[in-house]
């Protein structure tokens, strides 16, 4: 599977009026009937993984493009919408809290639905849990998850929708998966907001290094791991000196590297080696492997910062750093297409934004819809077009 997209957006409280959700879920699903009939479930389901796509539906059913709670919303509009009409060959799972708690069960349920099998229920939930220890665990940009929504054809194409909130910045920040590749090698395919600086990033393409020695280092056995850690922090507490630790990498020579207080914030705050010694010795699964440990319940971001600040410093392979940000907040504006400290360009995608407002406006058009609905749809597309565009047309 890939991940798609990411996109931040400030956070907002407060809810959608009843009246207003009853026209979304009215307007969502007229046109999610012609989008079926257009492309077919199983690209449906692969149009939600796109930020432009998920923004685009967004809009023409009425929420606006900046808010936190565009995600919320319009995943629970259509989990509500697709389970009362399972004839459309998709469904949602999941959602915000409790509700992406219930992914198992949900997936369990769906999958007798469709009849794909337990086999592809079991590779569901595992895809469902690693996505959800990806971002929240190997790719650290001080967001916490709180909202994950698994989108299902009949035929078992799935993506996934999940967001997380940084209560300091005041933002949050969408995560957009898709099957197909691989859950550990950047898999981000557009990431759309404000860079966070330097982050951990352990699914970045370049940091095979830190992957294959924690694959390693696992399969040596958990108290390896442990005692690693314990030496490391306490050598950076002064305590002791790291070179007493420092192990032969793969190569058969040692570099030793000089790293400031400022360099190494990034793996802050670190975890106590007793927190990290307990949590291994309570794991009662075989872990002989990276996946493995990545899977193991209570392994998370402070587990995870712990171990890649093993491998950085005692095998010199550190984590990516780099917070993909290549889409500005708003995915349908290209007036603005510089963005970040370093000045790096916006990835343009003007012509797969205008492709996106024109065919929502032919599904919208033959969507059978009523006058005002139809009029506040297209009110919404114009508004879009405008902003992709750059003035009015």
């Amino acid at each position: 599977m890939s991940l798609e997209g990411v996109a931040e957006l400030p956070l907002h409280e407060g809810s959608v009026p009843t009246w207003l959700l009853r026209i979304m879920e009215r307007m969502s699903l007229a046109i999610l009937r012609i989008m079926v009939e257009e492309f077919g479930p199983d690209k449906v389901v692969e149009r939600f993984s796109s930020p432009l796509w998920f923004q685009g539906f967004n809009n023409v059913i009425g929420m606006d493009w900046d808010s936190s709670g565009s995600t919320t919303v319009l995943t629970g509009v259509l989990k509500s919408i697709t389970w009362r009409s399972p004839d459309l060959g998709l469904l949602v799972l999941g959602g915000k809290g409790g509700n992406a708690r219930r992914v198992p069960q949900e997936v369990a349920t769906a999958t007798r639905l469709f009849d794909l099998g337990d086999e592809k229920a079991r590779e569901l939930e595992k895809a469902s849990r690693l996505i959800a220890k990806v971002d929240s665990a190997l790719f650290q940009a001080g967001y916490t998850l709180y909202h994950h929504a698994l989108f299902l054809s009949e035929n078992g194409v799935w993506s996934v929708v999940q967001q997380g909130m940084n209560l300091e910045k005041k933002t949050a920040r969408r995560y957009h998966w898709k099957h197909g590749t691989s859950f550990f090698s950047d898999p981000h395919e557009a990431v759309s907001g404000i860079p966070s600086g330097k982050v951990l990033n352990i699914v970045d393409s370049r940091a095979e290094g830190i992957r294959r020695v924690l694959d390693d280092l696992v399969k040596e056995g958990l108290e390896r791991a442990s005692s690693l850690y314990s030496q490391v922090y306490n050598s950076l507490k002064g305590q002791a000196s790291l070179t007493t630790y420092l192990a032969e990498t793969g190569s058969g020579s040692i570099t030793r590297v000089t790293y400031s207080d400022k360099g190494l914030l990034v793996y802050q705050p670190l975890p106590h080696p007793f927190e990290v010694h307990r949590l291994f010795k309570s794991i009662d699964v075989v872990v002989d492997g990276f996946e493995d440990l990545v899977l193991a319940r209570g392994v998370g971001a402070k587990t995870m910062r712990a171990l890649a600040l093993v491998s950085h410093l005692v095998y010199d392979e550190p984590p990516g750093f780099d917070d993909r940000v290549d889409t500005p907040l708003d995915p349908f504006v290209y007036s603005y297409a510089i963005g970040g400290k370093d000045g790096v360009p916006y990835r343009v995608r003007r012509r797969e934004a205008e492709e996106v407002v024109t065919t929502l406006e032919d599904i919208v058009n033959r969507a059978k819809l009523g006058d005002k609905d139809k009029l506040r749809a297209f009110k919404k597309l114009r508004e879009l077009k405008i902003r992709v565009v750059g003035k009015y047309i």
